[in-house]
């Protein structure tokens, strides 16, 4: 009687697919950052890099600016490739230019103010502008200029203080006692134009008042006393700007 001839199913072996699809994807991330390193633009491959880090889950960069080091990634704002100081930094020079423009549209070139320092965007008004002298009443001709300052902060996502300050003239009668009652119901007047008629959200608009405690121009002349008589709107930066981080 003939033996059946029996038949042996071969298995092949296909653990081997799995580190060869490990290289695969290696090989496509090596030729994805290659390409990039080739482009101009820095920042989106700084982008690029933050999704790699997300896609591989090391929780920091392999790359710095240069494409060289290795280094942890500065905090970036999503979709810009660039970090919140500098959109904070764009968006306060954007403002501060705006401002300026429409300042010397409006001739208040000589009595309106702007500066962008490290501390934030500083807007000084000299009482001139707003108001009577001797009152805190805010002027209704000066209601369109406060008006679209505001609008061009709202975009902001920062504090902003309202400060009163006076020249050292003193000053009592039945209105005000003092200097520092002067300067603080002319900063609660603008602020509350500025959230009331302005679109300025009140949570993050405040006061300060100083009276004649903080000059700025010497208050032995007339045209010293003028500019010391202001109202300051400062926008306090978040973020420390880039050349303060730099020189760290």
């Amino acid at each position: 009687m003939a033996k059946k001839k029996q038949h042996h199913e071969e298995h092949v072996d296909e653990a081997w697919l799995l580190p060869y699809s490990d290289m695969l994807t290696l090989l496509l991330a090596l030729f994805i950052v290659m390409f990039a390193m080739g482009q101009t633009d820095k920042a989106k491959l700084q982008q690029m890099s933050k999704q790699f880090n997300i896609i591989f889950a090391g929780g920091s960069s392999f790359m710095n600016n240069d494409g060289n080091s290795v280094v942890p990634m500065e905090e970036t704002s999503e979709g810009t490739g660039k970090s919140d100081s500098e959109n904070e930094e764009d968006k306060m020079t954007q403002i501060e230019k705006q401002l300026n423009d429409e300042i010397s549209k409006e001739n208040y070139s000589d009595k309106i103010k702007v500066e962008l320092n490290n501390d934030g965007l500083d807007i000084a008004i000299q009482d001139i502008v707003l108001f009577n002298s001797g009152e805190a009443d805010v002027l209704q001709n000066v209601n369109p200029l406060l008006t679209k300052i505001s609008g061009m902060l709202q975009g902001l996502d920062n504090e902003i203080k309202v400060v009163g300050h006076t020249d050292n003239v003193p000053i009592s009668n039945s209105k005000f006692r003092s200097n520092w009652d002067l300067s603080a119901m002319r900063a609660i007047n603008v602020m509350n134009f500025m959230v009331s008629s302005g679109g300025i959200s009140q949570e993050k608009v405040s006061i300060q008042a100083y009276g004649d405690q903080k000059p700025k121009y010497d208050n032995s002349t007339e045209e010293g006393r003028a500019k010391n008589r202001r109202v300051e709107i400062f926008v306090e930066r978040k973020y420390p700007p880039k050349t303060e981080q730099t020189n760290k």
